[in-house]
């Protein structure tokens, strides 16, 4: 897909304007402080949905149908993965013991990091994937590895936010002195002439980390949908914006939906398979947009509806706190 080096210069200054309105947001509630609400995340989470949506609408006008609907398909594929994100997340949060109040802080700055990394990630992969075509099987390996992750790892992705704490805090604290106690919302707080970084930062440092490690599963996930570098990275962003408000919608209740992780680990086994037999058989776009829709759907609908006596046992980890 040829797109013109304006609508690249036209998506960053949205993406821009976006991300300044959430900022003053943000600001203001610093000025006053406040937990944020289910009602407040759910209206977010609506928001940039309904943005994503209406970006959707802009390809279709300006591309046609064919690339409209592959970046719907990209994009329910980032935003479904990226549910397996708040379930660390909320690990994070709970082994620092970061407040409710500064947790939406260490996300916006998460976030923005976050775009910049997956956008070189993006390119990066692109890149060798038009020059290597050999490439697509370590990514089809990396996404496969991923969907057993997601299946029988949970305690190891505990273990991965233990050891992430322990390491990023030790190289943390080679460098600035750390404090166990959070200052208010500051990452670091200057004392007796020395710069002393806070339980806020380090859980900072963990979530960019840990969103690199989801970044190389998601990416050469969404490698097997398209490898038009427009699409791949603003199916990213637009996942990627709606994600603080995703949080603090499910994180209270993440436990509770014990069919989402096998019903995410389908998906992925899925993209996986057909990263595999790319050079056999070419799936159209809307099977794999009804494959992952179809995956969530009966995810959610058997957490629902079938007993938790009779699932498996919830993912171990702590809880977010009370919203």
């Amino acid at each position: 897909m040829q797109v013109s080096p304006w609508v690249w210069v036209l998506f960053a200054l949205l993406v821009l304007a976006l991300l300044a309105v959430d900022l003053g947001v943000f600001r203001a509630s610093r000025r006053a402080p406040q937990e944020v609400t289910l009602h407040s995340a759910a209206w977010w989470s609506a928001a940039w949905i309904g943005l994503s949506l209406v970006f959707a609408l802009v390809i279709f006008v300006l591309y046609g149908r064919a690339p409209a609907l592959t970046y719907l398909t990209a994009y329910l594929l980032e935003k479904s993965l990226s549910v397996d994100n708040i379930f660390v997340f909320v690990l994070i949060f709970s082994d620092l013991r970061i407040p409710p109040k500064q947790q939406r802080r260490v996300l916006y700055w998460g976030v923005l990091g976050a775009l910049v990394v997956r956008a070189a990630l993006i390119a990066g992969g692109v890149l060798l994937l038009r020059r290597f075509h050999w490439v697509i099987y370590p990514f089809a390996a990396l996404v496969i590895f991923a969907a057993v992750r997601i299946l029988w790892g949970r305690e190891k992705e505990r273990d991965l936010v233990a050891t992430a704490c322990a390491v990023c805090g030790s190289w943390v604290a080679r460098i600035i002195p750390i404090t166990p106690v959070p200052r208010g919302g500051s990452f670091w707080v200057r004392e007796r002439g020395r710069l002393i970084a806070t339980p806020i930062f380090i859980a900072l440092i963990v979530v960019e980390t840990t969103d690199v490690i989801f970044a190389l599963d998601s990416i050469p996930a969404v490698f097997a949908v398209t490898r038009d570098l427009f699409l791949v990275y603003t199916s990213n962003v637009f996942a990627m914006l709606g994600l603080r408000s995703l949080y603090f919608l499910l994180a209270g209740v993440v436990d509770r939906f014990r069919f989402l992780r096998p019903g995410l680990a389908a998906i992925l086994a899925f993209v996986g398979v057909k990263l595999l037999s790319s050079g056999v058989v070419q799936l159209p776009t809307w099977i794999s947009l009804a494959v992952i829709a179809a995956a969530l759907t009966l995810a959610v609908t058997a957490s629902v509806a079938i007993p938790r006596k009779m699932a498996p046992l919830p993912a171990s980890g702590g809880r977010a706190p009370r919203r």
